[in-house]
C-alpha cells in the first residue's frame, strides 16, 4: 500500500508538471517526449512517468501513438471549430443557470472578478486579463451549481487552455472580450436567463472568429 501511495504522489507530480510546461510552452506542440530523457528530468522512474502521460492523454494535452510515442498535442484551426460551438453551447447553459438562480452574494463576487477584468483590460494587461477571465468562467461554474456541467466543461478547458490566450491578441480583441462580459453581467444582474446564455454563446463564438482571423485553416496553434 505504501509503495502505491508514494506511486500514486509521484504520478500527479509529473502530471502537474507537465501539464504546466505544456500550458507554458515549454514542451511545444508536436514535440516527440522521450519516456528516458523526461524521467531523468523529473527525477523519477518510467512507471510512473506513463502513468501520469496516460492520464494527459484523456486530457487530450498529449496524444498516445502505438509504434511511434507521446507527442504534445496541437490543435489545429479544425479541431477549434468543431470545440468551440461544443464549449459556448455548455457555457450557455451555464449563464442560464446563473441567471436564473444566482445569490446577491454570488453575483458580488463575480462583481469583484469583472472588476479585475476591467483593470487589467484598462492597463492592456492581456496576461493578467486571460487568467482573470479564467478565474470569473470558473466562478461561474461553481455558481450554477451543476455538477454535470461542471465535469464536462472541466475537462474541455483543460485542451482550450492552448488556444484561449491566443484569441486575445488580434487587436480590437481585448475590448471587445470586455464589451461582451459588460453585457454578460448586466443579464446577471437583471436575471435575464434567456439573454445571458445568448451572449455566453457569442462571446464563445466571437473567440473563435479572433482564431479563424489570425490562423490559416491548414496551420496549427502554435502560439
Amino acid at each position: 500500500m505504501k509503495t502505491r501511495v508514494n506511486r500514486s504522489s509521484l504520478s500527479q507530480q509529473a502530471i502537474d508538471l507537465l501539464r504546466e510546461q505544456i500550458y507554458n510552452h515549454v514542451l511545444a506542440p508536436g514535440q516527440r517526449l522521450d519516456e528516458v530523457v523526461l524521467a531523468e528530468r523529473l527525477g523519477i522512474s518510467r512507471t510512473p512517468l506513463r502513468e501520469a502521460l496516460k492520464v494527459l492523454s484523456s486530457e487530450g494535452l498529449v496524444d498516445l501513438q502505438p509504434h511511434k510515442g507521446c507527442f504534445v498535442t496541437e490543435l489545429t484551426l479544425h479541431d477549434l471549430e468543431e470545440i468551440f460551438p461544443i464549449m459556448a453551447t455548455l457555457e450557455g447553459r451555464v449563464a442560464h443557470e446563473v441567471a436564473s438562480r444566482r445569490t446577491p452574494a454570488q453575483l458580488k463576487a463575480l462583481d469583484v472578478l469583472h472588476e479585475k477584468l476591467e483593470k487589467h483590460a484598462a492597463a492592456g494587461d492581456v496576461n493578467r486579463y486571460y487568467e482573470t477571465n479564467y478565474v470569473f468562467h470558473h466562478q461561474l461554474q461553481e455558481c450554477a451549481g451543476n455538477r454535470w456541467l461542471q465535469v464536462v466543461i472541466g475537462d474541455l478547458r483543460k485542451l482550450m487552455k492552448l488556444s484561449r490566450h491566443h484569441s486575445l491578441r488580434p487587436e480590437g480583441r481585448l475590448a471587445a472580450s470586455l464589451a461582451e462580459h459588460r453585457a454578460l453581467m448586466q443579464t446577471l444582474h437583471r436575471q435575464d436567463a434567456d439573454e445571458a446564455e445568448r451572449v455566453m454563446r457569442g462571446h464563445l463564438l466571437a473567440q473563435l472568429d479572433a482564431l479563424r482571423a489570425m490562423t490559416p485553416a491548414e496551420e496549427v496553434i502554435h502560439g
